[in-house]
This record gives C-alpha cells, sequence and structure tokens, in this order.
C-alpha cells in the first residue's frame, strides 16, 4: 500500500480540506466498485492529469475499492489539516474567472466563513460597504450570538471622505449591534489627506482575511479580487492588536 499512500500524500496537499471531504464522500458512497474505474470520473476536474496517473496506476496494483480509497483520502486530508493547524496556513482566495488547476474559494465564501466560525470578536476593515446581503447577514447573526463586531469604513463626503455611499449608516441600519470606526486623518490636509483604503477582517485573533475587495456585490461577485486566508501562526493576532491599537491611541474613532 505504500505506493497507493504515496500518491495520495501528493494530491492532498493540493486540495482545500472542505473538496478532499467532498471527494472522499463520493469515493465512499461508490462503496465495493473498483476505485480505478472511478477514478477519471471523481478527481478529473481538481487534480492534475499525472497526479491521477500515478494515483490509478497505483490503485490498480493494490486492487482497493472506492470506499477504501475514500477513506484513506479523508484519513490523509485530516491529517495534513491537523498539521498545518498547528503550524499555521496560507490560502489563496479569489473571485473572477476560474480554471481547473488551481483549487480556490472565493470571497463571500471566505468572509462569511471567518465571522460564522468567529467565538469572541472580529474586526472588518473596508473602503466602503453596500449590496452585501450574504455578508450582512453573517455579521448580524454573529452579533446575536454575542460576538463582539468592530469595523472600520472610509468617512462618507459629507464627513469629509472620499466616498459617497454612508457605509455607516447602512451597516448601523443592518447590524446595529456592531462598532463602527473612522479614520480621524486631518481634513485640513484637504487633497493631500490620505484614505482608509485597506480591506481586511481578523476573528479571535486567531485567523485573518486580506483582500483586494471591497465589502460590495461588485467586489463579491463580478470583479476579479485577491486575498489570502490567514489561520495560526502570528500574522492574525498582529493584526488585531494592531487594529485595537489604532482605537487605543484615538487614530480611528467611533463614529
Amino acid at each position: 500500500m505504500k505506493h497507493l499512500a504515496d500518491a495520495i500524500g501528493e494530491i492532498v496537499p493540493s486540495l482545500h480540506p472542505e473538496r478532499a471531504h467532498a471527494l472522499s464522500r463520493d469515493l465512499i458512497a461508490r462503496g465495493d466498485a473498483k476505485a480505478v474505474t472511478s477514478l477519471s470520473d471523481v478527481l478529473s476536474s481538481v487534480i492534475p492529469a499525472a497526479g491521477i496517473k500515478k494515483l490509478h496506476e497505483a490503485a490498480l496494483n493494490e486492487g482497493v475499492s472506492c470506499r477504501d480509497l475514500g477513506l484513506m483520502l479523508a484519513a490523509a486530508s485530516a491529517s495534513a489539516a491537523s498539521a498545518l493547524k498547528a503550524s499555521g496556513s496560507t490560502e489563496l482566495v479569489w473571485t473572477g474567472p476560474t480554471s481547473d488547476l488551481v483549487s480556490v474559494r472565493r470571497t463571500e465564501q471566505v468572509l462569511t466563513g471567518l465571522v460564522d466560525a468567529a467565538e469572541s470578536r472580529v474586526f472588518l476593515v473596508s473602503f466602503v460597504a453596500y449590496k452585501v446581503g450574504p455578508v450582512i447577514a453573517a455579521l448580524h447573526k454573529a452579533v446575536a450570538r454575542g460576538v463582539v463586531l468592530k469595523i472600520l469604513l472610509e468617512k462618507s463626503a459629507d464627513r469629509g471622505g472620499t466616498v459617497t455611499t454612508d457605509s455607516a449608516a447602512t451597516l448601523k441600519a443592518n447590524v446595529p449591534g456592531a462598532k463602527i470606526y473612522e479614520w480621524s486623518n486631518d481634513p485640513a490636509a484637504g487633497e493631500h489627506r490620505g484614505s482608509m483604503h485597506a480591506k481586511c477582517a481578523v476573528a479571535d485573533g486567531k485567523v485573518a482575511f486580506v483582500t483586494s475587495a471591497n465589502l460590495t456585490e461588485a467586489a463579491m461577485e463580478r470583479n476579479m479580487e485577491l486575498g489570502v486566508l490567514l489561520r495560526g501562526g502570528p500574522s492574525p493576532r498582529l493584526l488585531e492588536q494592531h487594529l485595537e491599537a489604532l482605537i487605543t491611541t484615538r487614530l480611528v474613532r467611533a463614529i
């Protein structure tokens, strides 16, 4: 079984755990059928041809069933996920045109997942926010279950900012329990003043999402947006501490 285990071990790191679990469930559901007859159907859309070929040859030599291969895939994925959790992991996040060569999750899926999994606190930063129903729904549920939600936004034009949309008013109306902040950038600087252009989210000091995407329908559905999701390691904690320090030093202020 060593060659089969090696072949599985080579493909698992390229699969997101959710995708690996879905594939393993599909294989297990096929039961006693020989794995070699199902590999192409199950894996061709997510695994490069070279990986499927090596797995096919190993499965053929061992004569394993779909059920056995599915169980092995699930075990290997769980082991890989556990190792990543211990050391910290980085995941690419993408909205826009996709390919079958690289497995990535969409911006909205990652952001709502981060909020849904938060246990005590979320700090969200965006230039602007409007028309993001699924994200608003996730934020509302988080506040309802006791999560402390802080959101930093660019000022609206009527408050000396650079956006015409009053994102703060929108979020206050839809997520009344959220604490809304803005950068207390000196308006006297006029056209030379900066904008609050960062976009990120951090939950519980454990998970951070840094992205090009604003909290808008276009960013979640139509634009080409790129981000990274960081689990574990020092970066999520440091990002949260930095954002909190901006509040403590009154560089950003509650609205």
